[in-house]
């Protein structure tokens, strides 16, 4: 039976959306598969780890009837990728295997059942739902992501907090080093709902947005959230947990203020990185008027030393900081300049954009 005829592109794009969360290697073997699912001339494509779940359609894809089944999702990916554009690609269903045929191209993979397919249940209790443009949030998302912890016993760390309240959106990442904030306007008036995101999610959405003003409608339940963009509706659980109170950590009162050009100080923090300890990576950031000094050095006693023009009147400080910390934050806020704000060498510093109170960054200092 010839479940599916059509062109490679076709099958492949959407492929692509979905087996970013596919494990290769997964304890169920039918979570390394992806769902193919033919109504009429539309093909279904979903993948799942079983905390969250991708699904997106495509049309113009014929066949001899409707039919569903299962096959590895890199192994598909991979033999599509090979083939040349706009080729012409037909499934085939026979004896519990999917031939893929192009041209004179022939490749036979094994299936599994459609029925054993584990799908997320969705809550269709308690909803709340908004829309806000995908670019607007992926920007949201850009400019704290990197502050998301990576392996951390505090599990409610290796995720980002959303949070919204009245018609403002505000993402919140800390891995207890430091912290980046950000928030954004939308049309909705919400009653104040937390939710933490899972990491894998947050890169997911990354990869899948776009820079557009098209919608992003993103609806909230109990214990998931759904994302719906385009053809793809991703559904993800959420980290069960209390997310540190992060209006605490942002310092109030600060005294000393120094302006500076982000891409000169991303530039010469690059440049000063490349000396610095490989485990700690430390810098030295030694601040009078006008003038900021970076010097850092690793364990082989070899220094490197950049000194910029600032614009600033403060107290003179001699603070040490991760440079990744601070890289992080420069490599993802696009801005001419940033606004950095400092008491002095033992309390956090506080980095933010001038003229924008949407963003904000909390980086703690180092011993150097």
């Amino acid at each position: 039976m010839v479940l599916i005829k059509s062109l490679r592109d076709t099958l492949l794009a959407p492929l692509q959306s979905v087996s970013g969360i596919v494990e290769r290697r997964h304890t169920l073997p039918i979570l390394s598969n992806v769902l193919l699912e033919k109504k009429g001339d539309r093909l279904t494509l979903l993948a799942t780890d079983i905390e969250i779940q991708i699904t997106t359609s495509t049309e113009g894809a014929t066949g001899d009837g409707d039919g569903a089944v299962t096959v590895g999702a890199r192994k598909l990916q991979e033999i599509l990728r090979s083939l040349s554009d706009n080729s012409e690609v037909s499934l085939v269903l026979e004896d519990k295997r999917l031939q893929v045929r192009s041209g004179k191209s022939r490749f036979s993979l094994q299936t599994l059942p459609a029925n054993d397919f584990p799908r997320m249940t969705i809550s269709e209790g308690d909803t709340k739902q908004f829309s806000i443009s995908q670019k607007a949030f992926r920007q949201l998302i850009a400019k704290t992501q990197y502050g998301m912890a990576a392996q951390d016993v505090r599990y409610y760390l290796n995720g980002l907090l959303l949070l919204v309240e009245g018609k403002e959106l505000r993402a919140v990442a800390t891995d207890g080093h430091r912290l980046a904030f950000a928030s954004v306007e939308i049309e909705a008036d919400l009653p104040r709902q937390e939710m933490i995101l899972p990491r894998k999610t947050v890169l997911e959405l990354n990869r899948l947005l776009v820079d557009t003003d098209d919608a992003l409608n993103i609806t909230l339940a109990p214990n998931q959230i759904r994302f719906a963009f385009g053809s793809v509706v991703l559904v993800s659980k959420l980290i069960d947990g209390k997310f540190p109170d992060y209006e605490r950590v942002v310092p109030a009162t600060l005294k000393n203020h120094m302006t500076v050009a982000r891409q000169t100080l991303m530039q010469a923090m690059q440049r000063a990185a490349i000396l610095t300890n490989e485990k700690f990576r430390g810098v030295r950031v030694v601040l009078s008027e006008n003038s900021l000094k970076l010097i850092a050095a690793n364990a082989e006693q070899e220094e490197a030393q950049e000194e910029i023009e600032v614009n600033y009147s403060g107290d003179p400080i001699d603070v040490g900081f991760n440079v990744g910390y601070l890289l992080d934050v420069l490599n993802n806020v696009h801005a001419d300049e940033i606004q950095w704000s400092f008491n002095d060498a033992n309390s956090s510093a506080l980095i933010t954009l001038p003229g924008n109170a949407r963003f904000k960054y909390v980086v703690m200092p180092m011993r150097i």
